[in-house]
């Protein structure tokens, strides 16, 4: 009886075991065959996780979701892969002998980063680069747009990279002055940022709400860093020639410690522009303890100070008298090549993180970020040297060599009978035209040798910021199906602005005052020391603090279900500015000592979306967003150097944002269609020339303010590769877009209350000039259509090769908004100029578009295994057939009427054409590492 019973009860528990629902399988390496043990397998969407064994085997059997599924197999060195299933009730699922491809795509990452550092933002690149914001996405389309498209300054969705949030171990990077995150801050140090997370535009990330652009989180703990050290020598011919990293991880060691440890140099003399210097060193030291399995402290310094050249925006003229390497800010000095613009980054991150697992549900993440340090940009000053009467007079001459003055161009127009003048300065401008630095040695001393003071200096705009952030982070897993996020945060800054002298040429004393003033009070830059001597390392010109401070708190709700997965967030960040004077200016006596007003800003975020799984392989995914956010500082005080004016009518800026995609997964077609809509309202710009043109005789010294701005950007982007053997896979994408102003801004300027300015029109210095009728007009976002088609070759010998061709079209120049206001058609006495021709003007005002182009690029690279070091080379030629494209560039509002304007433009070669800037012809990186 007792063995009928053990037979039944055999009999059944068989008969149970094959109704079990079952997945299993086993992975093996693409071209040898073997198992791969260690292999991360998972479903998607569930917590259903296994690693393979050392037979490349592994079993799903317990609490499997039904239908259709998809099998994600990865591990570090390979490249993941994906794989739909179907899983029935009482079923097996057999899937034995998939395959998985070396990853030799670390030596693309080195290039990869490097793009980033390389394509640095720089406020004389004419354009703003988020290719670092996207070098964690494996999306085609980002990856194509961060490292195809990037040297055109190509911006997804139109957006610069002040609608992206950069964090660094969950520390918001971004800066108060301009939005942007400041990337010299961390370059040099590729090997430590691998590890990133990307949320691409309103996609939900664990750490912030971001933005319009969305957030990428660099993790540099070195609990999570790959163990081991790399050794890594590049060369390019862009902006740097040569750079040198080493690279050592610990990963978590058997006493709870872990440690990283980077150094690195970039040096060049010059780069493809002439004199763009490049000097930076990089030293990276991150220290983790893992007390226990609850708690963790990391402590991390980051230095990488930077020097190097800048290159100038010139006219067409400058470039067809000269070519597209040709650079205005330098000069021979002692038989070498000295530029004038220099910019210098050099500001130390210093971190401590505490991890806290509360449970395996719930981590609390608290940050504390310090930045200190200084960012400067050097210029030539030739102001007033002398007083006469305690008034300053005898003021250089401009050194630019392109002054208007100096140029061809001008002599046509000023004595179009005698030709012998241009022809003279054409010769002189073919010949040298660079600054003429012994030239101004010469003058500052012959002036110290009559008893006066240096005519020219050379000084630098300096901010040295202080900033100090905390935030905690929260994740809570609630069920399979639902987490929670949530952060709370402060930041306080103190930015300390002034003008330093760095070098007298020569001299030894430079007198502090405005030589373009028209009264001595005036002219004063700080009246509570008028008539300064300054001499080298002296504060001068300019000095002020701007504080800042902000508190912030995220909220985020994230559910995932069989067929669909969906997020709700909302964001709340109130801001405070206040601009302190520590000078009283000559101009603005009762408007710059001191502390101004305090302003406050008050943002919020709303944002909601999901992806609805139709298929394994089809996927439908929609977001949409609401963002309002405080001005930047940059465009919230109208001229902070000299007064607490604030923009008129300053408020909150407002996005409102959607898109939809389409997606499509298969082991051998990956593509993804996305159309958006982007509708930006309330912000301000601020800009700063000289203006001819608006009511007086003289060329006025302007702030521009463009205020309650409005803009639209709506496309479609498209991505698709397919693997059409192991070896070859083909890429395409396709980005089209319109982005336009979507109103008519109101227009404000604003200049020191002198003589000039009154006879102009304004009233204290201000004057309002309505409406620029600039609706409709394109974006200056670099090109707003672009395509990319090429191909990958991977062998398995271990090497690979690729490459693409890059289609771009429809990019604009940045339009004037003074030109487009009532001052274009208004003569001094308020009138319509009686000359006035309607037609003439529209051709006058017509945007310029630049020609389309096509940018072929090739990459390659190898890798090998010697004994237990890996050794990986990778090269890339950008720009292969050394196309020449212009990237952006702006009108000069210097003719800011009709008739400056048309008799400007009646000119062969205009006197104030616009300025450009142009691609970088053929260039080359190269990189050998060793890794072990």
């Amino acid at each position: 009886m007792n063995k009928v019973l053990l037979l039944c009860c055999f009999f059944i528990h068989a008969v149970c075991i094959s109704q079990n629902t079952v997945v299993k399988g086993s992975v093996k390496e693409t071209f040898t065959f073997q198992p791969i043990d260690g292999v991360l397998v998972a479903i998607e969407h569930t917590n259903l996780k296994t690693l393979t064994n050392n037979l490349g085997s592994f079993q799903f059997n317990e609490n499997l979701p039904l239908g259709e599924q998809v099998l994600t197999i990865s591990k570090t060195g390979y490249l993941p892969k994906r794989f739909p299933i179907v899983i029935n009730e009482g079923e097996e699922v057999s899937i034995f002998d998939m395959t998985l491809d070396r990853d030799t795509s670390e030596i693309e990452d080195l290039f990869t980063i490097t793009l980033s550092d390389d394509e640095l933002n720089d406020d004389t690149s004419g354009a703003d680069n988020i290719s670092g914001l996207l070098a964690s996405s494996l999306d085609v389309f980002q990856r194509t747009a961060a490292f195809e498209f990037s040297a055109s300054f190509f911006r997804v969705r139109g957006l610069d990279s002040n609608n992206g949030t950069v964090l660094i171990n969950g520390i918001e990077m971004n800066k108060a002055f301009n939005g942007r995150p400041q990337w010299s801050n961390w370059g040099g140090i590729n090997d430590v940022l691998r590890n990133q997370e990307l949320a691409l535009g309103l996609a939900p990330s664990n750490y912030t709400f971001g933005g319009a652009m969305g957030s990428t989180n660099i993790n540099i703990r070195p609990t999570e860093a790959r163990p081991g050290g790399r050794i890594t020598y590049s060369s390019s011919n862009r902006s740097y020639t040569n750079r040198l990293m080493a690279t050592y991880a610990t990963g978590l060691l058997k006493n709870n410690w872990a440690y990283t440890i980077s150094v690195g140099r970039r040096w060049g003399n010059e780069g493809y522009q002439d004199a763009t210097s490049y000097n930076a060193n990089s030293l990276f030291t991150a220290v983790e303890k893992k007390f226990n399995n609850k708690h963790s402290l990391n402590f991390a310094a980051i230095y990488t100070p930077n020097r190097r050249g800048k290159s100038s925006p010139n006219t067409q003229e400058v470039y067809n008298l000269k070519d597209i390497k040709y650079n205005e800010y330098w000069g021979w000095q002692d038989g070498e090549k000295r530029n004038s613009r220099i910019k210098e980054v050099n500001e130390p991150i210093i971190m401590l993180n505490h991890y806290w697992s509360l449970n395996n549900k719930t981590t609390i993440n608290t940050n504390i970020g310090y930045q200190f340090g200084k960012l400067g940009n050097s210029r030539l000053d030739y102001n007033g040297t002398d007083l006469i009467d305690n008034f300053p007079v005898g003021g250089g001459a401009n050194p630019s060599p392109t002054y208007y003055q100096k140029l061809p161009s001008y002599f046509e127009r000023n004595f179009p009978n005698n030709l012998q003048f241009a022809y003279t300065a054409l010769q002189a401008f073919q010949n040298d035209g660079q600054i003429d630095w012994n030239a101004m040695y010469q003058a500052n001393i012959n002036n110290t040798n009559n008893g006066g003071n240096a005519i020219y200096a050379l000084y630098e705009d300096r901010v040295d910021d202080t900033q100090f952030s905390i935030n905690s982070i929260l994740n809570k897993t609630l069920n399979d199906n639902i987490v929670l996020n949530a952060s709370v945060g402060y930041q306080h800054l103190k930015s300390e602005n002034f003008a330093e002298v760095l070098d007298l040429l020569g001299a030894k004393t430079y007198l502090d005052v405005d030589g373009f003033a028209t009264e001595i009070n005036e002219a004063q830059n700080n009246l509570l020391n008028p008539n300064r001597l300054v001499g080298k390392g002296d504060i001068f010109k300019y000095h002020y603090n701007i504080l800042a401070q902000t508190i912030s708190g995220f909220a985020q709700a994230q559910f995932s279900y069989n067929k669909l997965d969906f997020y709700v967030a909302t964001h709340f960040k109130q801001t405070q500015y206040q601009r302190e004077g520590i000078y009283q200016n000559g101009g603005f006596p009762n408007n710059s000592l001191g502390k101004g007003q305090s302003l406050s800003f008050t943002g919020l975020g709303a944002k909601f979306g999901g992806t609805y799984k139709i298929s394994g392989r089809h996927l439908f995914n929609a977001n949409a967003g609401y963002i309002s956010r405080a001005p930047t500082v940059q465009n919230t005080f109208s001229n902070a150097r000299e007064n607490h004016n604030v923009v008129p009518n300053i408020s909150e800026e407002n996005i409102t944002l959607a898109d939809v995609s389409y997606i499509y997964r298969s082991p051998v077609i990956n593509a993804k269609t996305t159309a958006y809509y982007t509708k930006m309202a309330n912000a301000s710009e601020i800009s700063f020339f000289f203006a001819d043109g608006i009511g007086g005789d003289n060329a006025v010294f302007v702030q521009e303010i463009l205020q309650g701005i409005e803009k639209q950007h709506i496309g479609v982007e498209f991505g698709i590769d397919a693997q059409i053997t192991s070896s070859i896979k083909l890429k395409g994408v396709a980005a089209v877009g319109q982005f336009t102003y979507a109103n008519n801004p109101n227009l404000f300027l604003s200049t020191e209350p002198d003589a000039d300015a009154e006879n102009a029109g304004f009233i204290n210095g201000f004057k309002s000039f309505g409406q620029s009728k600039l609706k409709n007009y394109k974006l200056a976002t670099g090109p707003q259509t672009a395509y990319s088609i090429g191909f990958e070759y991977r062998d398995p010998e271990f090497w690979w090769f690729g490459a693409t061709a890059n289609f771009f079209a429809n990019t604009y120049l940045d339009v004037s908004p003074l030109t487009r206001s009532s001052n274009f058609n208004t003569d001094f006495d308020g009138n319509v100029f009686n000359d006035y021709n309607e037609d003439l003007a529209k051709d006058l005002l017509k945007q310029e578009r630049f020609d389309d182009y096509l940018v072929v690029n090739l990459v390659g690279g190898k890798s090998w295994k010697i004994g237990k070091y890996y050794v990986g080379f990778f090269a890339s030629v950008n720009n292969l057939l050394d196309a020449v494209y212009k990237t952006g560039g702006f009108e000069q509002g210097r003719s800011a009427n009709y008739r400056e304007l048309r008799d400007d433009k009646a000119l062969t070669t205009p006197v104030f054409g616009p300025k450009y800037w142009y691609g970088r012809g053929t260039t080359y990186f190269l990189n050998l590492n060793l890794r072990f």
